[in-house]
């Protein structure tokens, strides 16, 4: 699902035991509230409210915000800290064995005691509701859960994995009330019971409101009396209500020509709004089925790669609210290479384009449909795959349509093996290239395009997940890179930018908009001019 910077003033390695061990914080958050209420809209539905099934940017807006984990992202950084746990580490030298150690007194929103018994019921459960919409993809690696105490939950690992604190550190590590959440199956109340640094009050379909936990105990502090999201079904109906002063906060996903205009108006002081942007590892795929009559071919494949245009295409369809992406881990995530800018170019090559197609016998337009879906990823989704083939027909080589149908459909025909191309976002989960190329791969992956990668499950992921010094991946990731670049199972097209659009009297937004993908409520703050 979800989720670009660098790792500074300590080796990687370093930075990490340095960042699971230090408890310096924890139990100090101020979590009784200040300042004054906040309404903030957005276009995104929140599918879950069962940390056992969400697994989208909505739900995890709330499983973030209502739920702990055992770690947590702090604000601006990418290294988990203590959230729930007083400590963590890894027990061995293989990544396979990783230890935490609660805080004492943890309670729930309910008054419950929060132990070890409940981190091991909460992974336990997703694991085994095994919810097609959930994170349990993300928990594969658990072999077993020990509990040895009330305050002590040792995970076995079945193969090395040092980005298993930065799972548990985003929404798949939520941790809940065993005697709230059934072992088996989900809650289907709407209700959320968490530890978090709020409680849900209520959650409905055009509003769900969100309270101060006087109960919580944790490194964040909260800077102000809550929070009141409410849900909009138009883009255009969430720009009028930020400019009509009815949300104070406009968050995900207003139109890319609502946002320029927004920030244009902000930039020439003619409105009370600020426009604000963050970092973001948000990005859009172009996906090929290897097994499709054409674009099983790599010779369109690489076609295509030689004609798509991406910085047209973000100036006309984005407006530059996203960069252009020429590899599949993004900008700002260590391992990042350029291996598309380096194999394609950055402007098209028709000649090139030519040759590829003719090695493969083509000398016809070839017929082609690029599939997309409304709304999932991005409204501007249908014009993006619309500018892609004006481009490619442009060309002469090319004769292309694009179909859009709804997202049940699309998905059903994806697994089906129906589309020859089709388009998918990744919004990441946690900030390392593991999780730009791990889900992409292998068996059960999020890209359905059954492409065969041995190499890079067999030999290099594997060896770069074992590998607890995040910086020495590099190597390792920079070859996965420019083998996909070689092979093409998708030609990723650009990375987004994280906006938020307030009043002015709004501050904090910069915190809640890093490359961690955690939408922090408690950092929002209200002054009373506002």
């Amino acid at each position: 699902m979800r989720n670009r910077a660098t790792w500074v003033a300590l080796p990687a390695s370093a930075a990490l035991t340095a960042a699971l061990l230090s408890g310096c914080g924890v139990g100090e958050g101020d979590s009784a509230g200040q300042g004054q209420q906040i309404v903030m809209g957005m276009t995104d539905d929140v599918l879950a409210t069962d940390p056992a099934s969400g697994y989208d940017p909505g739900s995890w807006l709330v499983f973030n915000n209502v739920f702990q984990s055992l770690l947590s992202f702090p604000k601006g950084g990418t290294q988990p800290q203590p959230e729930a746990a007083e400590k963590c580490e890894f027990q061995d030298g293989e990544s396979k064995v990783f230890s935490c150690t609660l805080q004492d007194g943890l309670t729930f929103s309910n008054g419950n005691d929060l132990t070890s018994k409940d981190v091991k019921h909460s992974f336990d459960r997703t694991l085994r509701i095994d919810d097609a919409d959930g994170p349990a993809v993300m928990l594969q690696s658990i072999d077993r859960i020990e509990t040895p105490d009330d305050l002590t939950v040792v995970f076995h690992l079945n193969t090395s994995d040092a980005t298993f604190p930065q799972k548990i550190a985003s929404g798949a590590g939520s941790i809940v009330d065993h005697r709230e959440y059934p072992a088996d199956e989900l809650r289907t109340d709407g209700e959320a019971v968490g530890s978090g640094v709020y409680t849900m009050e209520s959650f409905g379909p055009k509003e769900a409101v969100f309270a101060p936990n006087s109960g919580y105990r944790g490194p964040a502090e909260v800077q102000n009396s809550g929070l009141t999201v409410k849900f909009y079904d138009d883009p255009g109906k969430l720009k009028a209500a930020v400019e009509e002063e009815r949300v104070d906060i406009a968050y995900r996903h207003l139109a890319t020509e609502d946002l320029a205009e927004l920030e244009a108006s902000a930039t020439s002081a003619q409105t009370d709004i600020q426009v604000v942007q963050g970092t973001s590892a948000e990005v859009h795929h172009l996906v090929f089925n290897h097994d499709h009559p054409v674009t099983g071919k790599l010779g369109v494949r690489q076609a295509i790669a030689y004609l798509v245009d991406r910085s047209t295409l973000i100036r006309d369809v984005y407006a530059r609210t996203a960069e252009p992406l020429y590899s599949i881990v993004p900008a700002g995530i260590t391992g990042h290479n350029t291996a598309f800018f380096d194999r394609y170019g950055q402007r098209p090559q028709p000649a090139k384009a030519e040759e590829a197609l003719a090695a493969e016998g083509i000398t016809e337009p070839v017929e082609l449909t690029l599939w997309s879906t409304p709304v999932r990823y991005g409204a501007q989704t249908d014009e993006e795959l619309a500018a892609i083939a004006e481009q490619l027909n442009a060309s002469g080589l090319f004769d292309v349509q694009v179909r859009s149908v709804d997202l049940e459909q699309y998905e059903k025909d994806i697994a089906d093996g129906k589309y020859g191309v089709y388009v998918k976002g990744w919004v990441p989960d946690y900030p390392d290239a593991d999780n730009f190329t791990a889900p992409f791969f292998g068996k059960d992956n999020v890209l359905g395009n059954n492409y065969d990668a041995g190499e890079i499950t067999g030999e290099i992921l594997p060896r770069a997940a074992a590998e607890s010094s995040r910086a020495a991946t590099v190597g390792d990731f920079g070859a996965l890179q420019d083998l996909v670049a070689e092979e093409l199972p998708l030609l990723p097209i650009w990375q987004g930018k994280q906006y938020a659009v307030a009043q002015d009297g709004i501050t904090g937004l910069e915190w809640t908009l890093d490359s961690s993908t955690v939408f922090r409520f408690w950092e929002i703050s209200k002054t009373p001019e506002s």
